[in-house]
């Protein structure tokens, strides 16, 4: 995966811990990861990144969080 171009946020810190990576792929896949565990990667659709956005902003995922 080290041929991916990564983004990472740029509400990010300045520092290379707990940022969230994401780079396009071949077909349009999306592959995410934590700067902080590189080789760690998820691999997704853009739809089912859509999907998952949009319930993070609905609140849908709030109680984990307690």
């Amino acid at each position: 995966m080290s041929e991916l171009a990564w983004q990472k946020s740029s509400f990010s810190g300045g520092g290379n811990g707990d940022c969230l990576e994401v780079a396009t792929g071949a077909a349009g896949s999306v592959h995410l990861r934590e700067s902080d565990d590189p080789q760690a990667v998820v691999t997704t659709t853009p739809a089912a990144l859509r999907v998952l956005l949009s319930a993070a902003k609905a609140g849908a995922f709030d109680h984990l969080a307690r």
